[in-house]
Order: structure tokens, then C-alpha cells, then sequence
């Protein structure tokens, strides 16, 4: 098993996601980076980021859930991304750093193409028609920003998430939820799920899956660097 460490920094969304990858690491004895719950979406992150919230980390891991855009990959599969696409532009993660990790959970997880979106796609449809059209695999709110501005300041980015949803169902639309400083709004949030109850129980179930897989693979991940 290849040392891949020194990870300086795991970058999550906050809420379940952060919560999910602490759990994973709570067991963990030796070295173990510096979490840091993260707003969700494209311009709250941007703006946490400028705010330089941290110092300067040499190597940076992103992870978290995402969905899926494609029948090859369903909900609880590990994902590991090999670039991401917004608008046209698309930018690479770190070789190296990729390569590394997927060594190290070879067996789980899958590289891929992803996309990043500044709202929450939630028709199975237009998921379908995004991952041909695009060639991507799955989809993100925060990747694209977190490449762009690490690439330029010379960090090394490596992307490790797990599905949550797959492309063959509807989920509720929870953009109107998510707040302009990135965090989740309950009031909104509950008014898309009562909307949509049967999107909502899969989506919840989807999500429980996802989260609980992010607890196991952040885990053995960081159980093989002892």
C-alpha cells in the first residue's frame, strides 16, 4: 500500500458531508490532515476561498457526494475524478495525486468525468442529456471553483466523492434552499421535499448510502497510512 500522505487538507461540504468524513477519521491514530467544512456551491466557495481561510496547503482532497449522469454509475459507488467541466473550460486534477489514491482503493473506486453546475440538477432527464452532451460522468456544485483556484495557486487537487443520486429518477429541486453564503436553507429545503415526497425518500435514502460509503472509504483511506 503506497504512502500517499502528506494530505494537508480535506475540503467537505459542511453539514452531513463533513460530518460523514470526521466520523470516518474519528478512529484514525496517526497524522491526519486538517478538515474544513466548505460552503456549497460555485460563488459562496469562490468567496470562502479568497477570503485565504487557510494556509497555504501543498496537497488538497475534495470529497463529499455527487450525482450521477450516467447508467454506469449508481448510488454508493466511489467515485475518483480525473477532470472537471463548467461552461466549455475544462480542468485536470493532479495526476499523480489521483493515481495515488486510486492505488490505494483500487478495488472501489472508479475514475470519471465530472461536470460542476451552479444549480442542483434534479431532473433525471436533463442529468441523461448533460452527461452525453458533455461527456461527464457525474455532477458537483463546488469542483470546477476549487480546481480553478488551486491550479493557480500551484496546489495539488485530487476529487474523491460517492453518488448519491442516480440519472434514471427525479429529485426535488433544492436550489431555492441553498443561501447565498452556501449553507442550507430548512425552510425551503422542507417545502422541495413535501413537493416531491416520493423524489424526496429516495433522495434521503440515496444520500444515507452515499454518506455512510463516505464514512467507510475516508476510513480505510486513512487506516492504510498507519
Amino acid at each position: 500500500m503506497p504512502n500517499f500522505l502528506p494530505i494537508t487538507t480535506i475540503l467537505v461540504p459542511q453539514g452531513t458531508e463533513y460530518k460523514a468524513v470526521c466520523r470516518g477519521l474519528s478512529g484514525i491514530t496517526g497524522s491526519i490532515p486538517t478538515i474544513v467544512a466548505i460552503p456549497v456551491g460555485m460563488k459562496p466557495l469562490l468567496k470562502y476561498l479568497q477570503q485565504g481561510q487557510f494556509l497555504a496547503p501543498s496537497r488538497v482532497l475534495i470529497m463529499g457526494i455527487c450525482g450521477s449522469l450516467s447508467d454506469r454509475y449508481t448510488v454508493g459507488d466511489i467515485v475518483l475524478y480525473e477532470d472537471c467541466v463548467y461552461q466549455g473550460k475544462r480542468l485536470e486534477c493532479d495526476r499523480t495525486f489521483t493515481a495515488q489514491l486510486h492505488s490505494a482503493i483500487s478495488e472501489k473506486a472508479s475514475l470519471v468525468k465530472s461536470m460542476t453546475s451552479d444549480r442542483v440538477i434534479s431532473s433525471a432527464a436533463e442529468k441523461r442529456y448533460l452527461g452525453e452532451t458533455l461527456a461527464a460522468d457525474v455532477v458537483d456544485m463546488e469542483a470546477f471553483t476549487a480546481l480553478e483556484f488551486f491550479n493557480a495557486a500551484g496546489v495539488a487537487v485530487a476529487m474523491l466523492r460517492v453518488v448519491s443520486d442516480d440519472c434514471q429518477h427525479n429529485i426535488p429541486d433544492l436550489t431555492p434552499a441553498i443561501n447565498s453564503d452556501g449553507s442550507l436553507n430548512p425552510l425551503p429545503l422542507a417545502m422541495a421535499m413535501l413537493r416531491q415526497p416520493l423524489a424526496a425518500i429516495r433522495l434521503i435514502r440515496g444520500s444515507l448510502t452515499a454518506l455512510k460509503v463516505l464514512q467507510e472509504v475516508t476510513n480505510r483511506l486513512f487506516s492504510s497510512n498507519q
